[in-house]
This record gives structure tokens, sequence and C-alpha cells, in this order.
């Protein structure tokens, strides 16, 4: 066969193309086979690319090759050598030099293409990778969400405050705790700030998953147009955010720790209990942490009577409250100004009602309605006025009687903590009318820039008790609880002066008088009950005070006790009534002695009086008020006498809750603390200490209503009193001067002589003012109620001297004798044996100057330190209290600070009512405050 004879032809471009592809340097330059030279190689080595070069060379590869593959495998020895071992020509099974490499996992960039193709990735990488991506993202978002777990209520997120409420069930203060909050049930949030949250926040709240990818969309679309947006966390994340984890940072983590917890939880917690949560744990503003604190803050009421309104203007705060509060926050933003926050603020509650409108949470006519009403400003900021006013001393008030009276244990530290509902007594009308009688009287007749040295430091306190229950129903604790820091209702130690001999009253009824005969321990049988009306007492001016049995009274110096009435004024033989009108110091100071100064004590403790407000020295003035309880005591003692001997505790919490139980309850304990004799005796003498034309307390005579109650004044005139009641009610009110800064070493109640343009202050001037002022306004309209007729009592007695008059039977044989001699014989008896009998012993009780009768009957007098009677002046017959001696700037009980009377006249530091002693200080003074004795 010719050579010329054309050739059949091959298939994918035959051996010509194979071997001009073997020819092509992008096989590689590769070795030549070991069974040839260099010189014998079949491929010359040039740079020529015939047929279109490499590319075309590589392409003419890729279609030949694979059929070479197939029946390449006889080829001739030098066409199988012919390309070494990857040879070209026929090739054998590793022949064909355009064999393709492996395939690549990624085809990328992909073979075979060219251009832009090249670099497009095939719908199997796409799909591959996304599938990839996808299940590996799944993957761990399972191990994510496996792993997270739910924390525990954060408990900055739960701290409250303490609520405390006036006696009608509203809120009169929240304080305490680390924040002002108040967890309450959804039931009393109102359906309308449920709803307004939901269509400003999360309108598929009750339907979603605790997530929303939707509304993190629309959120993302509603930015991107520049509207206004729904936030993307749901209300579920919010709660998680503000409760569980308490952490408001934008960081990645924080946003997928908190869509993992939000799962959870949704799973978890039924919505009611997320919603609840959300709006409690939400911060509104203002320093209020949830919702009810909020209505509080804001509106003044509690959020249950919350209105649509007022709940759209709330919720819109929960965008950001510095830029939505409408009074501005130009501390926290210079552009939050009250203008720019009040546009915002009615724009985004127009908003809200319309999108509640939208969402069927409210009627279009009840939109309208609020609308034309206007945009529901919220009150003003009370910037530091939380417990300002009254309110701090009221709380006060509250908290120590809770914390003294739950069986619970709960402690001080316990209510720090917060999260306690406490229910007082107090009535918030008759907080505001006692205020605004004080103020008055105050404003009226105070003057310190006119008068700076009798009108600085003027105080006034007092407190009201119903006799029927023991409630504290009032009280005024000073000007303002944020300015002046101590509670003037509660222990002062200002004395209380006169206002204390109804105590001394009480105990002569009760427990009578000692028999002079007998030893000073007595039991009942052997004293003398006596009746005011019938017991007879000295009435003199510096009266020399005896013993019980007769003998002077001496102080541990051997000086006796010398009493002043008030204006150094004396009085005839009187009763016991006439006395308390008057208020005659020396008939009450020598009953005193009569009964015992430990029955006294005892009946003022059973009174209701606390035995540690009261002076431990036993001496002479002890009767006339130099202790000191506060004014919440007397008027719950007086309201034992109003409760015709029914006593009980004064209290101010009728019942605590916690988590929504009740912890405690006050229970209702009366103890009779005298009969019902005693006690309406006592208090018709009062109602004459008011009634009568020369009664001290006829300044608060109440016209047509019945008024009992008792003046009184301190020595020094350091401080002044009005204790009073009706049936309904018992008022106390005391005035006095003391310096409030404490940085002052040695502080003393100060005199107040030339106050208020008065030459000196009485109880029946100023307190019974203030006294009359409110207990008319407080008892407006109340029915007017009667004291009960009293029972007669006791027996008449003599005492201090007092003489008593002529045996009744004395007449009867003056005119049985019609002889002359046996009117002779009586009649020479009676004119010398009395005769002598004065010239050699004269009697104490009405001459003072005469000498001394007597010893002491064995023993030292008096007080109760080691018989001391008090004063500071080596035990000199003054000063009571502190047990007698000298208190550096104490105010309660104190010892004799302005030096003793010298030569028989009463000096400053001796009670205007008290004693007056040659060279002896009165009954001692609290840190300068005399306490010898009471005034009226």
């Amino acid at each position: 066969m010719s050579e010329h004879r054309r050739k059949p032809p091959q298939q994918d471009g035959g051996r010509t193309a194979a071997r001009r592809a073997a020819q092509q340097p992008s096989v590689g330059h590769t070795t030549p086979p070991r069974e040839t030279t260099m010189s014998s190689a079949s491929v010359p080595h040039s740079d020529e690319r015939p047929y279109g070069g490499r590319a075309e060379a590589r392409r003419a590869a890729q279609r030949g090759g694979s059929r070479r593959r197939m029946d390449g495998g006889a080829g001739s020895g030098h066409g199988g050598r012919g390309g070494g071992r990857r040879g070209g020509g026929g090739g054998g099974h590793e022949g064909g030099g355009g064999q393709p490499g492996r395939k690549r996992l990624i085809d990328y960039p992909r073979r075979g293409k060219y251009g832009w193709r090249r670099w497009m990735p095939s719908w199997k990488l796409v799909s591959g990778l996304c599938l990839g991506f996808f299940g590996a993202l799944m993957t761990a978002a399972t191990i994510a969400y496996a792993m997270v777990g739910v924390p525990d209520p954060d408990k900055m997120a739960e701290a409250e405050n303490n609520v405390y409420y006036w006696d009608d069930g509203t809120q009169m203060a929240a304080t305490g705790g680390e924040r002002n909050r108040q967890n309450i049930e959804l039931s009393q949030i109102p359906m309308d700030m449920q709803n307004a949250v939901i269509s400003a926040e999360n309108k598929d709240f009750w339907n979603d998953s605790g997530v929303d990818p939707v509304g993190i969309g629309r959120a993302l679309l509603n930015m991107a147009k520049g509207e206004d947006t729904q936030g993307g966390s749901t209300i579920t994340q919010q709660y998680v955010k503000n409760a569980r984890l308490n952490d408001q940072s934008q960081t990645l983590s924080r946003k997928f720790k908190e869509l993992f917890i939000s799962i959870k939880i949704d799973s978890n917690v039924e919505k009611p209990d997320i919603m609840a949560g959300y709006l409690n744990t939400s911060y509104y503003g203002r320093g209020a942490h949830g919702i009810q604190a909020a209505a509080r803050t804001y509106y003044g009421k509690d959020a249950k009577k919350l209105n649509a309104s007022e709940c759209a203007v709330l919720a819109s705060l929960l965008k950001g409250a510095t830029w939505f509060d409408p009074a501005g926050a130009t501390d926290i933003h210079p552009r939050a100004t009250p203008e720019g926050n009040y546009k915002r603020a009615k724009d985004r509650w127009n908003w809200i009602l319309d999108e509640m409108v939208k969402d069927g949470h409210l009627d279009a006519a009840e939109r309208d309605k609020f609308v034309q009403e206007g945009f529901p400003m919220p009150d003003p900021v009370k910037k530091g006025a939380k417990l300002g006013g009254q309110i701090g001393y009221l709380v006060d008030v509250a908290k120590q009687n809770f914390l003294s009276n739950n069986d619970l244990g709960v402690d001080a530290d316990d209510l720090a903590q917060g999260g306690y509902e406490i229910h007082t007594t107090f009535n918030k009308e008759k907080i505001k009318k006692l205020e605004k009688a004080v103020t008055k009287i105050q404003k009226e007749n105070i003057d310190p820039k006119k008068r700076p040295d009798t009108d600085t430091h003027v105080q006034f306190g007092g407190a009201s008790v119903e006799p029927a229950t023991g409630k504290i129903v009032a009280i005024y604790g000073g000007e303002d609880a944020t300015k002046h820091f101590t509670n003037n209702a509660d222990v002062t130690g200002a004395q209380v002066g006169s206002t204390f001999k109804p105590f001394v009253l009480a105990a002569a009824m009760r427990d009578g008088v000692r028999d002079p005969e007998l030893g000073p321990e007595q039991s009942l049988k052997q004293r003398t009950l006596i009746n005011p009306d019938e017991a007879i007492y000295n009435g003199k001016n510096l009266l020399r005070i005896n013993r019980y049995d007769g003998e002077v009274w001496r102080d541990d110096t051997g000086k006796d006790h010398r009493q002043v009435n008030d204006g150094d004024q004396s009085y005839p033989d009187m009763d016991l009534r006439e006395a308390m009108i008057v208020s005659a110091n020396s008939p009450y100071v020598q009953l005193g002695m009569d009964i015992g100064i430990p029955q006294v004590r005892q009946a003022a403790v059973d009174a209701g009086l606390l035995e540690d407000s009261l002076t431990r020295a036993e001496v002479p003035s002890f009767s006339i008020g130099i202790s000191s309880p506060s004014a919440i005591r007397m008027a719950s003692s007086y309201a034992t006498f109003a409760a015709r001997g029914e006593q009980r505790d004064p209290y101010s919490v009728t019942h605590a809750k916690k988590n929504g139980k009740t912890i405690f309850k006050h229970k209702d304990a009366p103890k009779g603390a005298f009969t019902q004799a005693v006690a309406d005796n006592v208090t018709d003498v009062l109602k004459d200490v008011v009634e009568a034309p020369n009664g001290t307390g006829g300044n608060a005579e109440i016209p047509g209503r019945p008024v009992a109650g008792k003046t009184g004044t301190t020595d020094g005139n350091r401080s002044a009193w009005f204790v009073g009641y009706t049936p309904q009610l018992s008022t106390a009110i005391d005035m006095y001067r003391f310096d409030d800064d404490d940085s002052k070493k040695n502080r003393e109640f100060l005199k107040m002589f030339g106050t208020g343009g008065q030459q000196k202050i009485h109880g029946a001037s100023f307190p019974s003012d203030i006294w009359k002022l409110y207990m008319s306004d407080v008892l407006e309209g109340e029915p007017v109620k009667q004291f009960p007729k009293p029972e007669p009592i006791g027996e008449a007695v003599w005492g201090g001297g007092a003489v008593s008059p002529p045996p009744t039977p004395s007449e009867e044989p003056s005119e049985t004798p019609s002889s002359e001699p046996p009117s002779e014989e009586p009649s020479e008896t009676p004119s010398d044996e009395p005769s002598e009998t004065p010239s050699e012993s004269c009697d104490p009780w009405e001459d003072w100057s005469c000498g001394d009768p007597g010893g002491s009957d064995g023993g030292k007098p008096g007080g109760s330190d080691g018989g001391k009677p008090g004063g500071s002046d080596g035990g000199k017959p003054g000063g009571s209290g502190n047990e007698g001696a000298a208190n550096e700037g104490a105010a309660s009980e104190g010892a004799a600070s302005e030096g003793a009377a010298s030569e028989g006249a009463a000096s400053e530091g001796a009670a205007s009512e008290g004693a007056a002693s040659e060279g002896a200080a009165s009954e001692g003074a609290a840190n300068g405050n005399p306490v010898g004795g009471a005034r009226r």
C-alpha cells in the first residue's frame, strides 16, 4: 500500500493531535527515558507552538487522550516509549500527555472555563457551600443553646422599696431598699398599659416564641426608610435583658446570649408572667423602676388607676426617659430640654394611641376623647422631697413600731433589703390639719429676725391618739424631716411639767395615801383612798415638804425642800380639784410624798408612759413633771383616762406584707390600768381645768364640746405643754427651744422668757392655741360625745399641814351643859394647854422658818441612786435628771447647771413651780434645764 494512501480518520484528533500535544511544554519538561538519549528524542525542544499554541494543544490532548488510552496499549515499542514514562505516540496505559489531573474537592476557579465563566462558581458549589454553612450554623446554635443556662433573676432587678401606706390604703411613701420599685401582680396593671407596650414594642408578643425575626427585619427596614420603628427586640428579650442579665451593653456576645435565654424563657415561663416581669423591671426615668413606681412618680396614683392616655405616656418613656420625659433631663444631656422632650413625648403619645386603635386595643372614639382632653402632663419633678415635710417623721415612727412589735424577727437589716408593704394608722387629713395649726401659730407669733435672742431655735411637737383603739392618727415632728432631723413627736428630752399631775391624782385615788403611824411599805387596806373634792392640802408658796409621816424631807446634805408655786403665789388650804384647776404645786408635791414616789411612778407607767422616760430620782418634784416622755406617749396616757381606765399602747402599723402575704398584724391588747371610777374622776377634774373661770386651760375650750386637759410649764421656762382630750381623740402639744446644730457641745434647752413677744411662755399660751385650732378643725362635723358622770370615790384627808374642820359632834356637848361649872372647865383647858404648846414647838406645816421637827426616819431621803435625790452640787436637792448627775449636752432628766438658789430665794435654776431652798438648787435641770418642778 502506498505510503501516501489516505489513512482512516482517528477519533478525538488522532495520533497527529496527540503527537502535537506531546510536543507542547505544557505537559511539562519530563526527564527522558533511560533507553533514549537527548539526541534521539522524538520531539525537538522548541518554543514553537503549532496549531494555535499551547492552549490549543491542551484542548486537543483532552479530546484525544481518552481514546488513545483505550486502544493505545499495543502500540509499537518506539511509539510506546516515545514519550518516556508518560509516553507520547501510541503510549501505553500511562501514555497520552493530555491526561487531566485529579479532580479537586472544590472546583474553583473552574477548570475548563475561560474568562468570567472561570470565576463564576457553579450552582453545585453554591448549593454545597450554603448547605454546609447553614448546617454548621445550626450545629453551633444547637451547641450554644444547650450550653447557655437561664440565669436566676438579678438581685438588683428585683430590689424594691418598702412602701408605707396611709390609713385609707393609698401610698404614703416608698423608701428603703436599693431601688424605687414596688413589684405588683399583673392583675394590678391595667390592660391599657399592657396593650400600649404591645402596640409600641412588640405587636406579636402573645404569639411569638420569644424572638421575632420578622420584627427584627421590620425594624431594620423601617430604620432604612427613616420611619419610626418598633424595637428589634421582643418584650421577652427586653425582660431578659432587664431582669435576668441586668446588662444594657450592645455587645454581640450579650445579644446572642439574650437570644438563647429568651427562647428558653418563652418555653418555660407563661406570657402573662413575662409581661408582668417586663413592666415591673423596666426603667421609666426619675428613679422609678417598675410600673407602680412610675405611676406614683409621674401621676401620683397607683398603677391600677391609670387610664389609657396616661398609659401611652408611660409606654413612651420605655423608648428612653431621658428624651421622652416632658420635664426634660438636661442634667443628663444638654439637648434633653423640656421643650424638645415635650414635643417628642407628645408625638409618640399620639403615635401609640393610633397604633392601639389599629391593633384593636382602643376605640377610635375613646382615642379622640383623649386627644381632645390634651396631653396628660405628668406631675412636676419632686427632687429630694420623698421624705420631706412630715413624711420622714411618719416613716420613722412606723418603722420603729414595726421592728419593735413583729414576732417574725424582722430586723433593721431585713427591712433595709426592701419589699415590705407597711400599712399605717396615719390619717392624711389629720396630719395636714395638725401641721397647718402649728405653722399658723408659729408664723403669727415667732419671728427670729425681729427677736433673734428669744425666737430662734423654737420647736413644736405634737401627736394625736384615738382613746378607743390606741391608733396614732397624727404627729407633728418638726418643720421638715429633711431639715430638722429630730422627731419632736418622739422623745426629745423636754420635761412635761404640770401635765404630770393627773398621774399623781390617779395614784391617790387608786393606791391611796399612807398612814403616818405605820411603816413606809403599806398594803391597800392600810392606806386611805382620797376623794379629789374632800382631800384638802396646804397651798402655801415655799411650803416645806415632809415625808408621809410628818418628818421633814431632806436631801443627803441635810437640806430641806421648799416648794415654789407659779408666780410665787400662795393659796389657802384647798381641795385637789381646785389645786389642779389653778395648777398649784405645793399640794401635789406633798400628795406625791404621802402616796409614795414608786406608786406615782407606777400609775404613770400604767397609764401608758414608758418607764425609761421617767427620772429615777425619788425626789419631791417628781410629781410635778421633771421627766421627759414623748408627745406620743403623753397623748396616749391621757387617752387612757378618756377610755375610762382602759390602756392601749399607741401603735402606728396595722399590718405588714411581704410578697403579697401578710406577715404582721396588730393585735388589740387593752389593759385595765384604772377603774372607771378613778379614770372618770380624773377626767372630771381635768374638765374643770378647761371650763372653770380660773382654770389654766381655759384657752383650749371648744364651745359646745367637752374638753379635758392640763397645762404644763417647766422651771426656767424651758418647755411648755398642753395635753387634752375629748371622748374621741387625745392630743399633746409641746414647745421648747433647742439648737439643732449637733456640732455644738453642751447644748441645752433655752429659756423662753420673751419668746413670741410674751413675758414668759406657759402651756396656756401657744401650745393650747395650737391644740384648740387643730382639735376644732379635725373634730368639725364629728358627733359631740359627753364624758361619763363620775361616781363618788375615796375619803376626805388633810395633808401638808392643812387644818381639818372641827369635829361635827362638838355641837351636842355645847348645848347639853347648862350649868356654869361645866362650861368653865373646858374653857380653861384649851386656853392653857394649847397656848403653851406652840411656844415650845412650832408647826412645821404653817411656819417654814421654825426649827426642824426631827430626823429623817433613820435614813437619807430621796433619790434612787444611793439615796441621793440628784443635783449637780454635791447632791444638793435639785437635779433629778439622769439620776441627779450633771449631763453634759444631754437633753433629758438633767442636772442643775445654773447654780443653786441662795439665801432662801429660788434661783434661775430652781423650778418656778419647783423647790426653793437655802443654798439649794431646785430639783435639777436637764442641761441647764432646771427640773425642780412645773408651772401651769
